[in-house]
Parts: structure tokens; sequence; C-alpha cells
């Protein structure tokens, strides 16, 4: 009775359309002076200590690195070196558009900063070269989702934060998935492009293509100075983020010179309110989870669950379900910060690997973002494209069908997930 109170509430409020942090925590103060007897002081305890984390200072910097090099020139000289790769293909701008996602998905850890960065600057070009504008869009809004799972990655930071997994173990188990995912994206991009005579570009010279990485490399470098830099035990995750942040804001303002020292503190700014969202949005979800602990919520779901002798095969598709409906009405850090809590415990009594779990968790926040009606890159890529929900709907359907096929794959082969972070001696 009192999660079907907790889970009322909450709903409620949503419908309303207030902001799910605040619904959070309306629900919870409502709840424990309502309903409980718990003491005042122990909310505000928890509410100290949940935020009390040293790996959650990974976010701030993590969004301020993006920030930088969102607007500091690295996604359109990525963009020209992907171009001179893969432009001479079937769809070949749109295979770049994939190629760039990924590749700056790799460098910012958020996918509604890849979709702003590729989107505002390839999408143009695609309907400048005769591309129909659905399909760049469809193009864009989905490859713009592997900044969830490709590390560095937010949200792979949240779920470490909230299961007390390993930050870096989580962003080694993206990689592969990353890549495969990226494959599948760029296949059904290629595919549709030659079957309805999509326009190529010129072939690049090797020489062009030579200068086009000299120009992007310090952009993916930082891919290897954070990944590297973890795994030869140079610095932690935070510190792998703080030093991305400061990387980020030298070669944007030093080495490109695209962004300016008067433009610095608007991309200051622009970091503070959205670590400030996802902060707040993180104190109000660890007060639900101690609600719901205080209410033995997750441990009567995890008894029934056993009860219920589901294998981990079937729990795995529970879940999926669970996730897939929780897209609809949720953005993904309050999914995660909300489910993870409740979900993971009852996944390690099954057997099932932690960081394994992870990476489904976040394709399912992937797939959640590229369908409405929450779906931030939905109405990212509508603004850049100046088209309906409706119809950017219809579009991403192809590849938004390709996400689940690959959710599938990741969640009954966690070979995928685990083989780089075991081959690596990380597990």
């Amino acid at each position: 009775m009192s999660g079907l109170i907790i889970f009322g509430l909450l709903i409620a409020l949503m419908l309303t359309g207030m902001p799910i942090s605040i619904a959070l925590g309306l629900t919870v103060l409502t709840f424990l002076f309502t309903l409980t007897q718990v003491p005042v002081e122990s909310v505000a305890l928890k509410l100290f200590t949940g935020i009390e984390n040293f790996s959650i200072m990974a976010i701030p910097f993590f969004i301020l690195a993006g920030n930088f090099l969102a607007q500091g020139g690295v996604a359109r000289r990525m963009i020209a070196f992907t171009t001179s790769l893969v432009g001479h293909w079937p769809g070949g701008l749109g295979l770049a558009g994939v190629v760039a996602c990924a590749m700056f998905a790799a460098v910012s850890g958020s996918s509604v900063a890849t979709v702003v960065a590729i989107g505002s600057i390839i999408l143009p070009a695609m309907v400048a070269e005769g591309y129909p504008k659905r399909f760049g869009a469809g193009v864009i809004t989905t490859s713009g989702a592997l900044g969830i799972l490709v590390p560095p990655s937010i949200i792979l930071v949240l779920y470490g934060v909230s299961t007390n997994s390993s930050i870096g173990t989580l962003f080694l188990a993206g990689v592969m998935p990353g890549l495969v995912l990226s494959f599948m994206l760029g296949a059904v991009t290629f595919v549709i492009a030659k079957r309805r005579g999509y326009p190529r570009m010129p072939r690049a010279s090797w020489g062009a293509r030579l200068r086009a990485f000299r120009e992007s490399v310090w952009g993916l470098f930082l891919v290897v100075m954070v990944i590297g830099g973890i795994y030869a035990g140079i610095f932690t995750p935070t510190e792998a983020a703080a030093t991305a942040a400061v990387y980020a804001f030298v070669i944007a303002v030093f080495v490109y010179r695209d962004l300016k020292l008067s433009d610095v503190p608007r991309v200051l700014l622009a970091s503070a309110n959205m670590s400030a969202m996802l902060l707040y949005i993180i104190t109000n979800a660890v007060l639900f989870s101690f609600l719901m602990t205080s209410e033995n919520i997750p441990q009567t779901m995890a008894a029934w669950l056993i009860a219920m002798n589901f294998s981990p095969l079937v729990f795995l598709l529970v879940v999926n379900i669970i996730l897939l409906i929780a897209g609809n009405v949720m953005e993904p850090s309050s999914i995660l910060l909300i489910m993870a809590p409740i979900l993971f415990p009852i996944a390690v009594k099954l057997g099932i690997d932690p960081i394994h779990f992870g990476i489904i968790m976040a394709v399912n926040m992937e797939v959640g973002l590229c369908h409405p009606p929450v779906g931030l890159n939905l109405y990212v890529a509508s603004g850049i494209a100046h088209m309906g929900i409706s119809e950017l709907t219809v579009a991403v359907l192809p590849w938004l069908l390709t996400m689940l096929a690959f959710l599938v794959l990741v969640t009954y082969w966690p070979a995928l997930s685990l083989w780089l972070p075991r081959a690596l001696g990380a597990m």
C-alpha cells in the first residue's frame, strides 16, 4: 500500500506538468510528514550525505568540458575529418554524421550536447547537398544518443554513484557496445541512402584526410587522455573529468581560437545551470530512494520477484519493459536515479553482473531519448531541423527499431559489455 501511495502521488504530480525533480521532493516530503514518524533531522542529514560523494563532482566537470568542445570548433573539425573518410560512400554525409556523433560523444559525455554540436552543423550541410531533411534529422537524433553510452558518459557516472559500481570499469564496458551500435546505425543509414539514391561527396585525397585528421586530433586526444589516464592510474574518473574540462578550455580558447575569452563566462554559466539542474534531481532522487528503503519497498519487490521464480533472462526482459515505459514519461537521469536502487539489488541476487546491468540501463536510456513524449533528443533535433515532433518521430523509426534490436543484443550477450574490462583486468 505504501508503494502504491508513493508512486501514485509521484505520477499525479508529474501529470500536472511539474518538473520531475520537484515532483520527487514533494512526494517524499508529503509522505514523510503525513504518513510516517521519520524525524525531520534524518531527512536533512540524508539530503547532505546523499550528494557527499567525490564521484558526483565528475558530472559538472564533464558538462563543462562538453560545452567548451561544443562551442569551440571541435565538432566542426570532427565532421570535416569523418566526411573525408566516408563522404564518398552512399549517404556519405549521413555516415559522417553517425561517425562524428560517436566521436563527439566520446569527448562530451552528453547526448543533448552531441545533437546540438553535430546536428547544427551537419543538418544544414545535408539539406544543401540534396538530402531530405527527414533523413538527416533521423540520423542525428538517434546517433546523438551515443553520448549516453560511449565513455565518458554522465549517465554511467550516475549509475556508478547510485550503485557503488566502478565508474572506470563502466566506462570500459561502454566502449564495445558503443562501437557496435555506431556500426548498426551507420549500416541502416548506408542501406537507406543506397536504396533511395541519395548523393555522395567526391572522394577526398589522402592528403586532405591527413590535414583533416591533424585539425581534429586535439579533440580526439581527449578520449585517449580520459580513458588512458584512468587505466594508467594517473587519475581517478573525477580527476579525469576536471582535467578534461581544463584541456577543453585550452584547446577551444588558445589552440583553435574559436572561443574568445569574453565567451567563457557564458559557457561557465550554461554549464552551472545544467549542473545545478542535475544535482537538484540527484538530491531529490536520493530522498526518494531513502523513502522507499525506509518503507521496505525494494526489499518487498525483490522478495516478490524471487518468489515468482523469474530466471535472470525473464527478469532482464521485465526490466527492459519497465525502463522503456518509464522513458515515455521521464528523462534519463531521473529514471536511472529512481529505478537503479530498486532494480540493482534484485539483479545482483539473480547473479547478473552489475557492470553489464549498468550498460543495459544506459541503452534503455538511449532509446528513451529518441521517442515521444519526453525524448530530449527529439525536441533538440526538432528545433535544429524546424520539424514537428510527430514528423520527426516517423523519421527516426528505422534507426529507433535498430536501437531496440541492439537493446536485445546487449541484454542477452553479456560478453559484448564485459569482454573489454575483463581483457584489461578491470574486473
